[in-house]
Order: C-alpha cells, then structure tokens, then sequence
C-alpha cells in the first residue's frame, strides 16, 4: 500500500489548500492511503543542527520518513512561500528526510496567481534531494463555494481528477526517471492548462 503525506501550507481555518487536500484523502483510490499533517501551526522556528529539536519536529519528520511520497498544496504569500511552510521545509532539509523523496504539488487557483510559490516549493525540494513527480503535479482551479461545513469539496469531478492525478503518483513511484516529464497529470474530466512560454522555473 502506497502512504501519501498531504502537506497544506496555509494554517488558515478553511483554507481552499487544506479542504482540496482532504477531499484527496477521502477520494484516495484504493491502492493508496492519504493522510493530511495537520501540525504546521505546532513547529517552532527553526534552528540549524538543533541536536535535540522539539518533540513535533521529532514526530514530523518520522512522518516524512514513513511516507512513500509527499503532496503539497500551498497558497502564494508575498510573491513566495508561506513562512510556516518554509519554517516545515527547513526542518527537513535539515535533517535530510527530503533526500530522494518522491514529491508532487496540487495548485487550486487559476493561472498566474501561485508562479511564486510553486517556483520556490521546487527550488526548497529540490535543494533537500527530493525528486519532483512532474506527471503527477496538476492544476485544478477550484471555488470555497464547492466546499462543505465538513471542510470537502463537494464537485464529483475534482474527485475524479484527483483520482487520476494520485494514480499518476502512484505511477511515478515505480518509474525511477520519466524519460518525458510533465508539468502536469492527465486528468480525464477537467481540461488541460496549457503552459505559457516563460523562464525555465516558472510553471503556469
């Protein structure tokens, strides 16, 4: 069984991020188990070496570590980063969990509004030696409309395309190099964004 650590970078109570991440957990196809860390707000700033970090940055990184792969879902903060994720991402680097670890990203804002972010999620990621899932990271533009009371997205066909975009995970476990990799997974309900001609790191 596949175990897949979803990682949301917004603390904010119903966060778009968060619920897109938890209709991914309860929508998980079969073959996969999903869980949501929920401890961003509990980390407390980093400090480099620290020989002997506290008991939630202890209990992080044994989940990092225990995951076959990780999937981030973060919101765009000043043209970068949230500084709880960064704060997360810096533990790990730190301590060398991202080292070889499969990684995939879910953006869930229209084109244009979260290049920043993701930009500087890939070049944290890759700094700590994890390896990117291209054909597993996808955009699905979403609305708080389509988000219930209990915090899930309620449109059937997110959950179908992120069925296919965790399936496309799954896939890139077993792959150890894509000969052809994709900024994005096919998703058989929800259109393919196509990607503007920009710089290098900046994915549309």
């Amino acid at each position: 069984m596949t175990r897949v650590l979803l990682i949301s970078g917004s603390t904010r109570n119903g966060s778009l991020h968060t619920a897109a991440l938890r209709t991914a957990a309860r929508y998980a196809p079969p073959e996969l188990t999903a869980a949501l860390y929920d401890g961003l707000s509990d980390l407390p700033a980093f400090v480099p070496g620290d020989p002997a970090p506290a008991l939630v940055v202890t209990a992080l990184r044994r989940r990092v570590t225990d995951a076959d792969a990780l999937l981030f879902s973060t919101p765009e903060y000043a043209g970068s980063l949230p500084g709880s994720l960064k704060n997360l991402l810096d533990w790990l680097v730190d301590g060398g969990e991202l080292g070889g670890k499969p990684v995939a990203w879910l953006s869930v804002v229209a084109p244009g509004q979260d290049d920043g972010a993701r930009a500087a999620l890939e070049s944290v990621l890759d700094h700590g030696g994890a390896r990117l899932l291209r054909p597993a990271c996808i955009r699905i533009p979403l609305d708080m409309s389509a988000v219930d009371g209990a915090g899930i997205v309620t449109d059937t066909r997110l959950h179908v395309a992120l069925q296919d975009m965790l399936q496309a995970l799954v896939r890139g476990l077993a792959t150890p190099e894509q000969r052809r990799p994709s900024w994005q997974a096919y998703s058989s309900v929800y259109p393919v964004v196509q990607q503007r001609q920009s710089w290098p790191g900046r994915l549309s």
